[in-house]
């Protein structure tokens, strides 16, 4: 595994997963902008969606084992992890932060 490729939330998730075939996190690919039909194929057989040449980045979920794999291509510039985002109730109570 190359660890330089991998951003600090996506190599601390893979320290705490058990099941290393498992797809279980959802990862940001960024690759270099024109691929070659061998990189094509490796992002299709991990089970990338929407690969075409021009894209520079996709998303998938992958396993540990596939993210290793990948940060060893030398076409992909980096990995990172992506998290889900929640809501923000949009009316905050003010008083109880302590503005008036």
């Amino acid at each position: 595994m190359n660890y330089q490729k991998l951003d600090a939330a996506l190599a601390t998730a893979l320290n705490n997963i058990q099941d290393s075939e498992k797809p279980s996190l959802g990862v940001f690919i960024h690759t270099e902008a024109i691929l070659d039909s061998n990189a094509t194929a490796v992002l299709e057989n991990l089970g990338v969606s929407g690969v075409s040449s021009g894209k520079d980045i996709f998303t998938a979920t992958l396993s540990p084992n596939a993210i290793s794999q990948l940060s060893e291509q030398p076409w992909v510039k980096y990995l990172k992890r992506s998290q889900q985002l929640s809501l923000v109730n949009k009316r905050m109570n003010t008083g109880k932060l302590g503005v008036q």
